[in-house]
């Protein structure tokens, strides 16, 4: 049994929506280890989550497939996933040559390597993902793909803005992939929003809409130099018809979360970020 609280918990509540999708007959992805370990645990994940979302299947789905794409032309890359909890992706991706790196706390280490125990490509280090000591496990000169899927909505904005910085100084051929929820519903966790009478969602203090990300990111640091939106939507059914109506309204688009990708490198021309850096 999982003794987790806060944002470690959140782990649970995403590897519970993809066992769930997984185990469907016309699944989105396919996960066998998420499977294996939600079958493992002794936890209510129905009591405490509820329904399973689609939305965070689709979005592993979304980030497997940006990741095979780099991976077909750095087959023998370094991928370091910020926060990783239980996510299985490394071996949903795994190309036999790649190297993984998980970084996330101590306790969520220690449950993780009870079913994920840790390999010469599969390694894992115990840190904060704020605290830079884990930029000193990797190699700045080779092909870096940095993953956090379910995290930097859980920092302060400013605390999101240092890590990102910190990594554009960091790393000279990196590429960044992470996911955001829009403003209205950083606002209202921090009021309190409940999954179910027995679970409540942690704060996202950091909250951005889709129109100001790219903005953002370049105002932030000049080598945000590649800046895009992936995406992804429910499955199937009446939430996938919510999600296409959503983005056919204007007013609407913008008010729903991303996936991001970016690619670190000179500022493009033009652009703020550059007009800055030449000022």
């Amino acid at each position: 049994m999982p003794s987790l609280a806060g944002v470690p918990e959140t782990m649970l509540w995403s590897l519970y929506n993809r066992a769930s999708e997984a185990s469907r007959p016309d699944a989105i992805l396919s996960d066998p280890e998420s499977l294996r370990i939600h079958a493992a645990l002794d936890y209510d994940f129905a009591a405490h989550f509820g329904a399973p979302l689609g939305s965070l299947a689709v979005r592993a789905a979304t980030m497997d497939s940006a990741l095979r794409q780099w991976l077909l032309r750095h087959p023998d890359g370094l991928v370091v996933s910020l926060g990783e909890g239980l996510e299985t992706q490394s071996r949903r991706v795994d190309n036999g040559r790649m190297r993984w790196l998980s970084v996330d706390l101590e306790e969520a280490i220690r449950l993780r390597e009870q079913f994920l125990p840790p390999t010469k490509r599969f390694r894992h280090l115990a840190a904060n993902a704020l605290a830079p000591h884990w930029m000193d496990a990797v190699d700045p000169s080779g092909p870096v793909y940095i993953v956090a899927q379910g995290l930097l909505m859980y920092l302060a904005p400013e605390a999101v803005r240092g890590l990102l910085c910190a990594i554009a100084e960091r790393f000279a051929a990196a590429e960044l992939l992470f996911d955001t929820v829009p403003r209205w519903f950083s606002q209202a966790t921090r009021r309190g929003v409940y999954q179910t009478p027995r679970y409540r969602l942690p704060p996202m203090p950091w909250g951005i809409n889709r129109d100001e990300v790219e903005a953002t990111l370049r105002a932030w640091h000049p080598r945000m130099a590649d800046v895009k939106l992936l995406e992804y939507r429910m499955p199937r059914g009446l939430p996938l018809m919510m999600a296409n109506i959503t983005n056919a309204l204007a007013v609407a688009r913008h008010q729903v979360p991303s996936l991001v990708h970016v690619v670190l490198g000179e500022a493009l021309p033009g652009s703020r970020a550059a007009q800055s850096r030449g000022a």
